[in-house]
């Protein structure tokens, strides 16, 4: 396809996040004439109301199955080695723990950090069980983590591990290291590709311009030729690409294969000697409890309490849809900025806090915010071509779980536009309708935002909204 990328169109629908942002990156790197390519979204990159613009998220090495395994492998390579993104890749540690009691409930992801070391605990006899079969599943990968994973028997290994964890909180813990793991400084990477694309001349459209309403099509009312925005303004392409996250099954009908969910977060100042002794901590990490990041450059740590999600479903017809029906419509936090979380993820993110950082326990938080992203039935992304809307490609269904692939998702869905997508990869993101996106692989179905309270602060006239 040498000479068509010279003059092949492409619009990139909410361009501004992960997969959007990847997807027109590699456009360029693979030889696409940057002025053909139109990145459309709501907010400049990194897009305000996407998951990837976060103070950090944590790498991982997926071992679900062969094509997680495959995509996590690769984004490894590409933020240890790529010049535009190994300057935000941290290599400082992951730690994962659960403190007593141990629930038991079906394991859906198994996940280790890359290059960032990572300590995942239990404690119950099932707990300490299912956590031997992780690590021998570690061990057996065929991919080297047997070289940067241990199993960790006592407290005193685990202390010597992670110090900053208090030994009264550790009680009766088992763990696994891994050193194979980090934390992704999320935001300034989404920043560094726009950067790229301005500077090789991609075709911006933001605001009202930037913010879809539907596609257009040929006489033959299938062939997608191009999106209108809400402001009218019509953008001609040969392919369109639908990667606009947590938003995607607002704006067109997916028939039910995404539901987006709300996760939560606040944050938390540091004196500067807090931040000091804090700096490497590795990134610790609770299945049931929750989440920190060491500070950042300001002193900044992020918290977040780990549950399935939180949906916000509202009579909505997407483009594509025959008439209103229940969708999980994301609330932007970008157009609300007074929104926080519910009074319910107040008591969860400070009981986190008690188990992980107790010294901080009466810190004062800020920032308090939910994060939304879509999950489809089965975890795995939906990256395809719309079945009857020729040349309008999805990219999205991204689960909570793919921030980590910024380097390398958009090069196949280069590989989809240009019809050689690996059979593997096209029959795990392949159209799926049917199956639980309201669970997902979680461990219950996500309560909804319309039955909890404290999380949204509007003023009266803007409470509709």
């Amino acid at each position: 396809m040498a000479t068509s990328r010279k003059t092949t169109k492409v619009i990139v629908i909410g361009g501004g996040g992960t997969i959007g942002s990847s997807t027109a990156l590699h456009l360029i790197r693979s030889g696409y004439t940057p002025s053909n390519i139109t990145v459309l979204d709501t907010y400049p990159i990194p897009s305000a109301q996407s998951a990837g613009n976060d103070l950090n998220k944590i790498m991982g090495v997926r071992l679900r199955n062969k094509v997680d395994l495959q995509l996590s492998l690769e984004a490894r390579d590409m933020w240890k080695n790529d010049d535009l993104f190994k300057p935000f890749f941290h290599n400082n540690g992951r730690v994962s723990v659960v403190p007593p009691p141990f629930v038991v409930r079906e394991v859906e992801v198994l996940e280790v950090g890359a290059n960032v070391d990572q300590l995942d605990c239990e404690s119950s006899p099932e707990g300490i069980a299912a956590l031997r079969k992780q690590y021998q599943s570690l061990v057996d990968a065929g991919v080297g983590l047997e070289k940067t994973t241990e199993w960790l028997d006592s407290e005193d290994e685990i202390l010597a591990r992670v110090p900053l964890l208090e030994r009264d909180q550790i009680k009766g813990w088992k763990a696994i290291w891994s050193k194979d793991g980090g934390w992704l400084a999320a935001a300034k990477a989404i920043n560094a590709i726009g950067e790229t694309l301005r500077d090789q001349g991609v075709t911006f459209g933001f605001g009202s311009a930037g913010s879809f309403k539907k596609p257009l099509f040929a006489k033959d009312g299938t062939t997608c030729i191009g999106v209108e925005t809400v402001d009218g303004t019509k953008y001609y392409g040969d392919k369109v690409v639908l990667a606009a996250g947590a938003w995607s099954p607002a704006l067109v009908d997916l028939e039910d294969q995404c539901c987006s969910k709300a996760w939560v977060y606040a944050h938390m100042q540091l004196t500067p000697k807090e931040a000091a002794e804090y700096k490497d901590c590795p990134v610790v990490y609770n299945g049931d409890l929750g989440f920190f990041f060491e500070p950042n450059e300001h002193g900044i740590i992020k918290v977040c309490d780990e549950f399935p999600g939180l949906s916000r479903f509202k009579q909505h017809q997407p483009y594509g849809a025959a008439s209103p029906k229940p969708v999980s419509v994301p609330r932007s936090h970008a157009k609300h900025p007074t929104d926080t979380y519910p009074n319910a993820s107040e008591q969860t993110i400070r009981k986190a806090i008690a188990a992980f950082l107790p010294r901080f326990k009466e810190k004062e938080l800020f920032n308090r915010a939910m994060c939304w992203c879509t999950d489809t039935a089965d975890a795995a992304l939906l990256v395809c071509e719309h079945p009857r809307w020729k040349n309008f490609i999805l990219a999205t269904g991204d689960s909570g779980h793919s921030f980590k692939v910024l380097p390398n998702i958009g090069k196949h869905v280069v590989e989809l536009i240009e019809g050689n997508l690996a059979d593997d990869l096209a029959y795990a993101w392949r159209w799926r309708p049917g199956g639980d996106a309201l669970k997902s692989r979680r461990a219950a179905p996500a309560k909804d935002l319309a039955d909890m309270s404290g999380w949204k602060h509007d003023r009266a006239d803007n409470a509709r909204l």
